[in-house]
C-alpha cells in the first residue's frame, strides 16, 4: 500500500512538472520571437541609417546644416531619398543637429508628416547627449506586451565630430499576434492548474477525514489517550531499546464504580488521564491499555537512566494528593505502578509489557500506592539512594572517587598476578558507593568522562607506585565514543613507561556495532602494550565472532557460569568448550565469581589460567 502511494505520489508530481515546464516553454518561445522580431528590426534600421549616413558624406563636406541651408535643393534631394526607406514599420525617420544652446532641430525629415528646417523638436537630452558625446549608435526600447517601438539613433561623423543623428523609429504588431497566438495555450495551462488546485484539495479533504477516521480508531473516546489498536500498530514500528515502560492500575477502582456508580468510575478514568499526560512529557506515550490500566512508554533520557521510575512516583505522588469533585462528592484515588526499565534486555516488546504488569502485580500485592521496577540487582538498589550527575560531580570534585582493587590469581600456584580497579564512592560519612548506585545516571555525560580520567590517573599511579598489572573496565561505547578514546590515548601517552601494566576490560554483554572502528582503536591502544580482555564472556550476548574481529588477550568467563560450574552439568560444558576455544586462540582464560574450594577445584581441572572471587579474596582499597 504504501508502495502505491509512493507510485501515485511520483505520477501526479510528474504531470504538475510537466505542466510548469510546458508553461515555462511556451513563455520562453514568446520570448525568443519577440526578440528576434525585435533583431530583424534594429537591423534593417541599422542598415538604413548606414546608407543614410553614406548618402550624406557623399554630398555634404563639412558641416549639414550649414550646407542644406544653403542648397534647398539638396535637402529636399535627401529627403526625397530617405522617404523612399518609410513604410508601415518605418513611419519615422529623420535627421537632426543640436544648436548652440543644446536644442535638437531639423535637418532632414522623411516622414509624410514633413517638419520644417532647423525645426525644434523635444526629445530625451539625456540620451541625444550620450549618442552626440560618445559618438556610438543607441537603441531606445520601448518594447510593450502588445506591440514593440523603438528608436535608433546614430550619429553622423564629420571631422571626427558628431553634427548630426539620424533617428528612426519603427514600430510593429508582431509581438501582439504572437501574443495573441499563444494565449489559448496559456489558457488550457490555466484551466489545468485550476483542475490540478481542485484535484489538491479535495485530495486534502479526504486526507483530513481520513486522519480524523484513522485518529478516532486509535483514540479512547473516554480519556482521549491512544487505545490498544494503536498500541497493537506502535509495536510493529516503536525501537522498544529508545524506551522506558511503566504499567499503571487504579487501585480499588471496582469499589468506586460500585460506590459511586459508573459515571463516576468514568469521570475518574478521565480526570487519572488528564493528570498524566500533564506530568509525562510531550515525547511520552500514553495508552488506554484496558479498564483502568495504562501503559507509559517513557523516552529514554541519555543523562538519566532512572527518568521513568522518577516520572512514576512523580505521577502517583500528583493522583495520590488529588481529589476528585464529582457531583458534589469527592473521591480520592491511589494507584500502583509497575516498571521495566531495559526493555531491551527482553526478546519482544510483548515481554517487556509482561514484565511491566509483572511489576505492577509486585507493587499492588505489597500494599498498593507504590512504585516498583526492574532495575538490574533491584534489591541491591532499593537499599541505597541512587546518585544524581549533581551528586557525582560532587563527588569528583572532593576527591571522593576511589578505586577498590580486587586480585586476580594463577589457578595453578595460587599466587597473585594482577589486580582488577573497581571504581566507588566514598561518601561524607565513610560509607562506600558501589558504581551501580551512580554509572547508570552518568552515562553518556561529560561527568562519565571525567570519572574515566580519575580512574585511569588512580590506576597508573597504583602501577607506578606497586608496579603490578591492573585492569580497568570499560564499554564498547566507549571505544566509540571519540571523547573517551582520545582521553585513553592521552593519558597512555602521558604514561608511556607504564602502559604495557594496563589491562583494559570490555564487557561483552554489550551489542558490539561498527567494529571496525572498535578493531582499529583496539589495535591503537595495544600499541602502548595494553592488554585487551573480554569481560563476563558467556553471557547473554555471547557472540564467537570476537574471535576473529578483536585483537582479544585474556577472556573473563561469567560468573554466570562459574557460579554453579561445580554443580551444574550445562555450565561445566560451556566453560569447557569457552577454554578449549580460548587455548586454540593462544588467549588466556579466567574465571570470575570464585564462592568455593569446589569450585577452584573445578576450574583448575578445566585449565582456566587465573581466578578471581570472594573465596580467594575481596576487593579492597589497597593492593
Amino acid at each position: 500500500m504504501k508502495h502505491i502511494k509512493k507510485i501515485y505520489a511520483f505520477i501526479f508530481f510528474s504531470i504538475i512538472a510537466a505542466i510548469l515546464y510546458l508553461f515555462y516553454a511556451t513563455s520562453q518561445i514568446q520570448q525568443t520571437l519577440n526578440t528576434n522580431v525585435e533583431n530583424i528590426f534594429i537591423k534593417e534600421a541599422q542598415s538604413f541609417a548606414k546608407n543614410i549616413n553614406e548618402e550624406m558624406l557623399k554630398h555634404i563636406q563639412h558641416n549639414p546644416y550649414e550646407e542644406l541651408k544653403k542648397n534647398p535643393q539638396l535637402q529636399m534631394n535627401m529627403e526625397h531619398a530617405i522617404s523612399i526607406l518609410v513604410n508601415n514599420s518605418f513611419k519615422y525617420i529623420f535627421v537632426l543637429y543640436r544648436d548652440k544652446n543644446g536644442n535638437y532641430r531639423y535637418l532632414l525629415d522623411g516622414s509624410k508628416e514633413k517638419s520644417h528646417f532647423n525645426q525644434r523638436l523635444s526629445v530625451d537630452k539625456l540620451l541625444w547627449n550620450k549618442v552626440y558625446d560618445t559618438q556610438k549608435p543607441l537603441i531606445l526600447n520601448q518594447q510593450k506586451l502588445d506591440s514593440l517601438w523603438i528608436t535608433y539613433l546614430k550619429p553622423v561623423i564629420f571631422d571626427k565630430q558628431t553634427k548630426a543623428i539620424i533617428a528612426i523609429d519603427f514600430s510593429t504588431e508582431l509581438p501582439q499576434n504572437i501574443y495573441h497566438a499563444i494565449k489559448p495555450l496559456n489558457k488550457i495551462f490555466f484551466y489545468i492548474f485550476i483542475a490540478i488546485g481542485l484535484l489538491i484539495l479535495i485530495l486534502v479533504y479526504q486526507s483530513i477525514i481520513g486522519m480524523k477516521v484513522k485518529r478516532e480508531s486509535i483514540t479512547d473516546p473516554l480519556t482521549q489517550t491512544y487505545n490498544r489498536n494503536y498500541l497493537r500498530d506502535l509495536l510493529n514500528h516503536i525501537d522498544i531499546t529508545n524506551y522506558q515502560i511503566i504499567m499503571l492500575d487504579i487501585d480499588h477502582f471496582k469499589q468506586i464504580n460500585d460506590n459511586y456508580g459508573h459515571k463516576a468510575g468514568d469521570y475518574i478514568l478521565a480526570m487519572t488521564a488528564q493528570l498524566m499526560q500533564k506530568e509525562i512529557r510531550e515525547n511520552d506515550i500514553l495508552i488506554r491499555f484496558g479498564g483502568e490500566e495504562f501503559l507509559i512508554f517513557i523516552k529514554k533520557s541519555s543523562a538519566d537512566t532512572h527518568l521513568a521510575y522518577n516520572i512514576a512516583q512523580r505521577v502517583r505522588k500528583t493522583i495520590d494528593s488529588h481529589l476528585f469533585n464529582y457531583e458534589n462528592k469527592e473521591i480520592s484515588i491511589t494507584v500502583s505502578l509497575g516498571i521495566t526499565c531495559q526493555p531491551e534486555h527482553f526478546k519482544s516488546a510483548s515481554l517487556a509489557i509482561k514484565n511491566a504488569d509483572e511489576m505492577l502485580y509486585i507493587a499492588k500485592r505489597e500494599g498498593r500506592n507504590k512504585v516498583v521496577a526492574t532495575i538490574p540487582n533491584r534489591s541491591a538498589t532499593n537499599e541505597m539512594q541512587l546518585k544524581s550527575i549533581d551528586d557525582v560531580k560532587a563527588a569528583l570534585d572532593e576527591e571522593r572517587v576511589i578505586c577498590y582493587f580486587q586480585p586476580i590469581y594463577n589457578t595453578q600456584t595460587e599466587e597473585i598476578l594482577k589486580y582488577e580497579a573497581l571504581v566507588r564512592i566514598r561518601e561524607k560519612d565513610g560509607s562506600i558507593t558501589p558504581p551501580l548506585a551512580f554509572l547508570n545516571s552518568i552515562m553518556y555525560t561529560n561527568i562519565y568522562n571525567d570519572l574515566t580520567k580519575k580512574v585511569l590517573e588512580s590506576v597508573f599511579k597504583q602501577i607506578k607506585e606497586k608496579k603490578v598489572v591492573i585492569s580497568v573496565n570499560l564499554n564498547f561505547s566507549d571505544i566509540l565514543n571519540n571523547k573517551i578514546f582520545d582521553l585513553i590515548i592521552d593519558e597512555l601517552e602521558t604514561h608511556k613507561d607504564l602502559s604495557s601494566w594496563l589491562i583494559i576490560e570490555l564487557l561483552e554483554y554489550e551489542l558490539i556495532e561498527e567494529i571496525s572502528i572498535i578493531q582499529d582503536h583496539l589495535l591503537q591502544i595495544k600499541e602502548y602494550g595494553v592488554k585487551i580482555a573480554i569481560d563476563d564472556f558467556g553471557s547473554g550476548y555471547a557472540n564467537y565472532n570476537i574471535f576473529k574481529q578483536l585483537p582479544i588477550d585474556i577472556l573473563k568467563i561469567d560468573g554466570s557460569l562459574i557460579r554453579d560450574i561445580n554443580t551444574s552439568e550445562a555450565s561445566y560444558k560451556i566453560t569447557h568448550s569457552i577454554v578449549l576455544l580460548a587455548k586454540e586462540f593462544n588467549i588466556t582464560t579466567v574465571a570470575e565469581f570464585v564462592h568455593s574450594q569446589s569450585v577452584l577445584e573445578t576450574i583448575k581441572e578445566l585449565h582456566i589460567d587465573e581466578a578471581q572471587g570472594f573465596h580467594l579474596a575481596k576487593p579492597s582499597p589497597y593492593i
